[in-house]
């Protein structure tokens, strides 16, 4: 095989983290009194947090502000009386014990683990993905754990990718691969630091970037034809 270095995003790659999104945002909201109307209040959750996330990865807010800001929106649209900071801490106290595994994930990282070293890079909070990874089946694979909060920039970034770079032994961008849902922070960010991709796309959607990935695949199960048959 031509790759040795397996460079995985975590959520809803690895991870199936809208599942686990929705059970810790229904768990918060609970714990603080609100019981109904919690679909409604979710999805409108998931489009304020999708658009801080992106601001997030193109530098414009901090995480801190992120992780409050999403439940303040939505508290104030619906007038909630509820502190948007204690909304926050209880969706982060239970978001590693909610975790879901995406189909054949650790039949993957178990193959790979044969073949090389499996590294996570994800935007995610620091605290949160090492305890995510630390609490599901695939944590004996993983070799290490790059954050964006360790390092201070976040995918695309290419500095994210030299901090990732300077944690693995006798780095080789011709060995390495990235494998990833989000085109935008890991098919931009593998184009930006020079080495292949692998676009995960389990829904089929239709690419929205110019950046064309080395592979795609719609289940996990396909990086083992695609890597071995390139």
């Amino acid at each position: 095989m031509k790759y040795n270095l397996f460079l995985f995003d975590l959520d809803d790659t690895l991870l199936d983290f809208k599942a686990s999104e929705r059970l810790s945002f229904f768990l918060a909201l609970k714990s603080l009194g609100i019981q109904s109307d919690l679909e409604n209040l979710f999805s409108q959750y998931q489009v304020v947090n999708t658009g801080l996330w992106k601001l997030f990865e193109e530098a414009k807010v901090t995480k801190e502000h992120l992780k409050v800001e999403r439940f303040r929106k939505i508290f104030e649209a619906n007038g909630l009386g509820v502190d948007p900071n204690k909304a926050s801490e209880r969706y982060l106290e239970t978001l590693p014990e909610t975790v879901v595994l995406m189909d054949h994930a650790v039949e993957i990282c178990e193959w790979l683990k044969g073949h090389g070293e499996i590294g996570i890079i994800t935007n995610g909070i620091q605290t949160v993905q090492h305890q995510r990874i630390k609490n599901s089946l695939i944590a004996p694979y993983i070799s290490f754990i790059s954050v964006s909060d360790e390092c201070g920039f976040a995918k695309p970034d290419v500095r994210f990718f030299e901090y990732t770079a300077k944690k693995v032994t006798n780095f080789n961008k011709l060995s390495s691969i990235i494998v990833g849902d989000r085109e935008e922070a890991d098919i931009q960010g593998a184009r930006n630091f020079g080495i292949d991709s692998c676009w995960f796309n389990p829904h089929q959607k239709i690419s929205s970037v110019t950046v064309t990935p080395t592979y795609e695949i719609k289940h996990l199960s396909e990086l083992k034809h695609k890597l071995t048959n390139r």
